[in-house]
């Protein structure tokens, strides 16, 4: 199947938010087992385990030359992945995804006050529809610690910062490179921090100074599932950014939100209600208004 080359970007991130939707879902059926800093280490292990072969066997072809910028991504990525994670052990699946793409509004902001990108008004109302409709989704469960909170809006922030990034390496690096950067930082941190613990006797957290445990069972199946699927959405994201400006196709990873209401019913969670299907009906409009922007675009 080929895609018109104006919305590849679209097309990417949408496979993008149904691998981290996967994820998250995984994630949550370890939450008796594992914490958030064990779960950052497989994930990311799992994930060099399945690219290093592809780099080896077809090696990438890049211009290169912005490593400090490679590294910074990889750290962002890492920051984000920690909060994500961390709130999708402690809080609803769906809050927690909710407070992660809150990214889009802050790529927004920051795309046009660092860069100036703005694409008109239409877009702009068609970023706070999509917003509004992930909250109609998720209603924001505020009698949550304020910790929790905080961690979920890290973790919209870094996702923003690192998406931006991952816009300015495209030109630079194969996208295989940078999920690299990604996923080396992320297995790195937790495997320095478990050496702490077991070198200095520093208390394991559950967050970033951790321990190691072992998975059993049906538990690699679910460990397994969340790297992989973590893997597919990080190399179709890096896609994504990296095929059209960052303030467009970031609106598509809404999409996650529909994908969780599913996902959130195969893991027992109850049927959307009236408010929900609403946000879904906002987030949907919401696309069209950015396809049709595209479009005319385009043509012009």
């Amino acid at each position: 199947m080929t895609v018109d080359s104006r919305y590849k970007g679209i097309f990417f991130m949408l496979l993008a938010a149904l691998g981290f939707s996967v994820m998250g879902g995984a994630a949550k059926a370890l939450k008796e087992s594992f914490n958030a800093g064990q779960l950052v280490f497989y994930r990311n292990a799992v994930g060099l385990i399945f690219l290093l072969p592809g780099l080896f066997i077809k090696p990438p072809v890049q211009e290169g030359g912005k490593p400090f910028r490679l590294a910074f991504r990889g750290l962002m990525g890492t920051i984000a992945l920690y909060t994500l994670l961390y709130c999708v052990l402690h809080i609803p699946l769906g809050t927690a995804m909710s407070y992660n793409l809150t990214s889009a509004l802050f790529i927004a902001i920051f795309s046009y006050f660092l860069f100036g990108e703005f694409h008109g008004t239409r877009v702009a109302i068609a970023v706070v529809l999509g917003f509004a409709g992930m909250l109609f989704i998720y209603k924001p469960v505020m009698h949550l610690p304020w910790y929790y909170h905080l961690a979920g809006l890290i973790s919209g922030i870094t996702s923003a910062i690192a998406y931006l990034t991952v816009h300015r390496l495209a030109k630079y690096y194969d996208p295989r490179v940078i999920v690299l950067s990604f996923l080396l930082c992320g297995f790195l941190v937790p495997l320095i921090t478990m050496l702490i613990h077991y070198t200095t006797g520093t208390p394991a957290d559950g967050l970033f100074i951790i321990d190691f445990k072992w998975p059993d069972g049906i538990e690699w199946c679910w460990v397994l599932l969340m790297g992989l699927a973590a893997l597919f959405g990080q190399y179709f994201v890096t896609k994504a950014y990296g095929s059209d400006k960052a303030g467009i196709v970031s609106v598509f990873g809404y999409a996650n939100i529909i994908y969780s209401v599913f996902i959130g019913l195969m893991l027992g969670d109850a049927f959307p209600d009236w408010m929900s299907w609403l946000g879904i009906t906002c987030i949907i409009v919401s696309g069209i208004i950015i396809s049709l922007v595209k479009r005319k675009t385009a043509a012009s």
